[in-house]
This record gives C-alpha cells, sequence and structure tokens, in this order.
C-alpha cells in the first residue's frame, strides 16, 4: 500500500554510549504465575538504557507472557522487578496524582486492538465493518487520537490520511500503525510491541522496521516480540526464550552471526487419520464454486473493489495475493455471506445466485473460513475441543453443543495439527498461535466444498507453518476440495495452488 511504503527513512540505530548505561529495569530470579499456571521460574534479565531489545523464541515459549509480566498483568511471586525508569521519572517529575505507577510509563501493542463502539454499549463484531449503518458506530482515526494526530512524535507514522476514517474500516497495517501512534501519544519510557510485523506485507514491513527506528531514536526504549528474521536495526540486543526460560542474550550483531534458520523437523501427516476424517465428505456436484461478474463495492465516496472478474471451478485451488488495504478482505466477506452488498452485485455460489433466496447459513455450511479478523472477534470461555466443534454450526462461539461423535471429529483433527493436547484447556488461556490453529480445525471438522484461509499461518512458527502446509496439501490430494488462500508470503503456499488472482487498490491487476 503506498501509504504504508511512504513512511520516512530509517534512522541510524541508538548506540550506547557511557551516559546511557544506567540500569533500566531488572528482572531477578522472577517466578511468575497466572492462575495456576506457571509461566517463569528464576528468570533474570537486565535492560539498560539505550537498549534496545528483540525477544525470540518458538511458539508456546513465553514471550508475550514475558511482556505482559513487565506490563504488570502476571503474578510475580519470588524475585523481584525493579522499575529503574520509573525512580529516575518521579525524581526529576512532581506527581499530584496518588494512584500514579510505573504502569503509567509504559504502553503496549499487542496482537488484537481494543477499539470500542461510540455508544460504549458493546465491543465492535466481525461482520461490522462490512455493514455501513453499524460501521458509523465507530469513532473516526481522529477521535480516537483525541485530535492529536499532526503530534511531530507521529509524522513517520503518515496517518495524516487516515484520519476521518473509521477505526473498523482500517486495514491490518493501518491498524497497526495507529495503535503505534495511541501508545506513543502516552510519552512512555517503554514501548512493549508484540510481533508488530505479523500480517503486513513487504512494502508495510520495511515501513513498519522504520517506524521502530524513529521511536528507539526519539528516546523510548523499545522491547518487542518478533521472528528472528525481522529485527530492526535500532534493535540493540536479542533475548531468546524456550520454554519458560532464558537460553541467550545476545548483542544484535552477534546474534545474526550466530543465527542459522530453525532446523526442520521431519513432517509426519497420519494418512489412515486423515482419511478417517474425511470419510463422510460428500462430493461436491456444483458446475460452479463462485463466479463473479464487474464487482463494484463502495462506501460514501470510498472505492473498495471495482470491476473484479472471478470464477473459481470445484476442485481449484487459489492464492489471493495483494498488499494490505488492496480489497482482498472485502472480496472475501462477498463470497463467505458477511457483506450484505453482496445482494448488489452479480455473484453465484454454489451454482445459486446470491440473494435468490438462500440465507447465510446455506452459504457458511460450505464454506471453512479462518482469517485474522475472526481471530480479533472469536472471544470464548469455552475449551478448545468446543471452539473446534463450533466450526459445524458456524458460529462465533460455542453456542450449540456438539454430539459425542461430533466432538471426536473436532478431537481428531486437532490431532492432525498436534494441537490436542490443549484439548480441554480454555481458549483464551493458550497461546496465540495455538489458538488461530484451533480456529484453523474449526474450519476443516465439517469437510466443507470451499476452503478460505485468509493468512492461515499468521502467527505461527516455523514448523507449525510447515506442519498445517503439509496438511493441506495432504487434503487437496486426498479429497475435492476447492481452496482460497491469501497470504503475504508466497513460500507459505501449499503446492497444490496453481492458479492466482492479485489485486491491487480494488482493482485485478
Amino acid at each position: 500500500m503506498k501509504e504504508d511504503a511512504e513512511i520516512g527513512t530509517r534512522k541510524p540505530p541508538c548506540k550506547n554510549t557511557q551516559s546511557n548505561m544506567l540500569p533500566f529495569l531488572s528482572l531477578e530470579h522472577i517466578t511468575v504465575r497466572n492462575l495456576d499456571k506457571t509461566l517463569f521460574r528464576g528468570l533474570t534479565w537486565h535492560i539498560r538504557s539505550g537498549e534496545h531489545w528483540a525477544i525470540t523464541g518458538n511458539s508456546g515459549s513465553g514471550k508475550t507472557s514475558l511482556l505482559h509480566t513487565i506490563l504488570g498483568k502476571n503474578n510475580v511471586i519470588d524475585g523481584s522487578i525493579h522499575h529503574y525508569f520509573y525512580d529516575r521519572y518521579r525524581e526529576t517529575h512532581e506527581i499530584a496524582d496518588p494512584y500514579f505507577n510505573y504502569r503509567r510509563l509504559i504502553a503496549m501493542v499487542g496482537h488484537h486492538h481494543d477499539f470500542r463502539n461510540l455508544s460504549h454499549t458493546a465491543d465492535f463484531y466481525y461482520q461490522q465493518r462490512f455493514n455501513s449503518a453499524d460501521a458509523s458506530d465507530a469513532p473516526t482515526v481522529e477521535a480516537y487520537l483525541e485530535g492529536r494526530g499532526e503530534d511531530p512524535l507521529l509524522a513517520p507514522l503518515n496517518i495524516g490520511g487516515l484520519m476521518k476514517k473509521e477505526l473498523i474500516k482500517l486495514s491490518n497495517g493501518e491498524t497497526r500503525r495507529v495503535m503505534v501512534a495511541h501508545a506513543l501519544l502516552q510519552r512512555p519510557a517503554l514501548l512493549l510491541l508484540d510481533n508488530p510485523f505479523i500480517g503486513l506485507d513487504v512494502q508495510s514491513r520495511q515501513a513498519f522496521h522504520g517506524i521502530v527506528d524513529h521511536v528507539a531514536a526519539s528516546g523510548t526504549t523499545v522491547v518487542l516480540v518478533t521472528a528472528p528474521t525481522e529485527i530492526p536495526e535500532s534493535i540493540t540486543h536479542v533475548l531468546c526464550l524456550e520454554d519458560g526460560r532464558v537460553t541467550g542474550t545476545f548483542s544484535r550483531e552477534g546474534f545474526l552471526a550466530q543465527h542459522r534458520p530453525e532446523e526442520r523437523r521431519g513432517i509426519h501427516i497420519n494418512p489412515q487419520l486423515l482419511a478417517e476424517l474425511t470419510a463422510d465428505a460428500i462430493p461436491g456436484t456444483f458446475d460452479t464454486i463462485v463466479q463473479m461478474e464487474d464487482i463494484h463495492v463502495q462506501y460514501g465516496e470510498n472505492v473498495i473493489l471495482d470491476g473484479i472478474q472471478w470464477a473459481i471451478r470445484p476442485n481449484e485451488q487459489w492464492a489471493l495475493l495483494g498488499p494490505n488495504g488492496s480489497g482482498k478482505s472485502t472480496l472475501l466477506s462477498l463470497i463467505n455471506a458477511d457483506n450484505p452488498q453482496s445482494y448488489a452485485n452479480k455473484i453465484t455460489l454454489f451454482d445459486r445466485r446470491r440473494g435468490s433466496g438462500e440465507s447465510i447459513w446455506d452459504i457458511k455450511r460450505r464454506i471453512g473460513f479462518v482469517s485474522p479478523e475472526l481471530h480479533q472477534y472469536f472471544s470464548s470461555t469455552a475449551t478448545c475441543l468446543q471452539v473446534t466443534g463450533s466450526g459445524f454450526f458456524d458460529t462465533i462461539g460455542y453456542v450449540h453443543a456438539c454430539t459425542q461423535e461430533q466432538l471426536k471429529k473436532a478431537r481428531g483433527w486437532m490431532q492432525l495439527l498436534e494441537i490436542d493436547q490443549y484439548a480441554d484447556e480454555p481458549f483464551k488461556k493458550v497461546p496465540a498461535s495455538v489458538q488461530r490453529l484451533v480456529l484453523l480445525a474449526r474450519a476443516l471438522v465439517k469437510n466443507p466444498p470451499l476452503l478460505i484461509f485468509d493468512e492461515p499461518c499468521q502467527g505461527l512458527d516455523t514448523h507449525q507453518k510447515d506442519h498445517f502446509k503439509q496438511v493441506i496439501e495432504a487434503l487437496c490430494r486426498h479429497m475435492p476440495v476447492t481452496l482460497i488462500y491469501v497470504t503475504h508470503y508466497e513460500e507459505e503456499l501449499p503446492e497444490s495452488v496453481s492458479r492466482f488472482l492479485r489485486i491491487r487498490n480494488g482493482k485485478m491487476i
């Protein structure tokens, strides 16, 4: 996206000098718990002023939990955390608020936004961005930033063109920039970023590196969770985690010099289990899965899609590609019956013209779907097994009780995706990568004729990505299935994908 690509040039890394080697934050032999789970035991880590850290590790190693511990969200039951930056702030500032504490000097940008409706009566819901009447209940970027969008600190974020846009209509890259802007306006001493690069296209990732460098150069200490291959130039040190333990601390240069791509473990897909899980798949008798003719979607003066022509036949595997904000999510929403503007367009789904009397549930029962936005709004107190089973009913949440046979099949899909050990754990308490795999299992349980995977590998570690890719390749070989796959990393595409639709600024290219 052009806006994402124009976020200024990178500033040089912030170098340590004798004057900024004061202690900033110390974690001394801490043992940390959250509810009944021990997250860390005896963990020690020291950050000095002028240092900026990246945290790396496999899924479930404790990266996000460490950020939450620094933020004060987890219970430290042994050891100590010393916030030297807070002590120095108190020495140099008059503080009248009796409730002011170190947390007021920390800002965090996590996986999900915390936007709310203007009415404050409810959180956003998944389809809201596609319903113009309900989308108007969302605040604009200008309101969210309290009219402070012209602050010079935010200049490299290039959000001027977004100020009049409703928050719910922002693309993934735009949302990240606005969340960082909101965090920076707090003037934090410490900025925590949890995987800020996932879901961004190539240009947006490059631009976001520049944003991190800008924040570091402004005097804010940055600690970010990221992949080993996505470490901005301003990062001075790297912390490696495994199973809640520190396995190494390095200078950035030392880490990059010794880092080798993760050794790929052998991938084994149980063919017998896959055959059992797909035994009741009903072969499709459709001539056309999707037929789109001259698609046009517009909200006010803003044209989202224009002139899209797309025909998908049974058993075809497609990649839908394009930069952030190009219209991919809107295009998928027309297929998945989430966008009311589908009635104003010429769309045929499963041999039936949209609007000829079918319900959205008639459409959804033939589609297995997952996306980052669905994950954002999928807040459930159910177990991972129950969330997987909700795929039989296409509900966001565990609304209908599953039969024992359905739960058995749901557990089988979890086993195939190597997450069955989490079956009885609450969905909200497992790592974000496991949540994503649970939602992927949810999309697969009913053996639908059409699978729509929108950035399915977002947030997964290397082995999880490789394993999921092998599962989908085996599935496409084993049974008739039509696939639409969206990704910003073309190496993630299954080998079965042989057809491509690329869009930019709402148009086919």
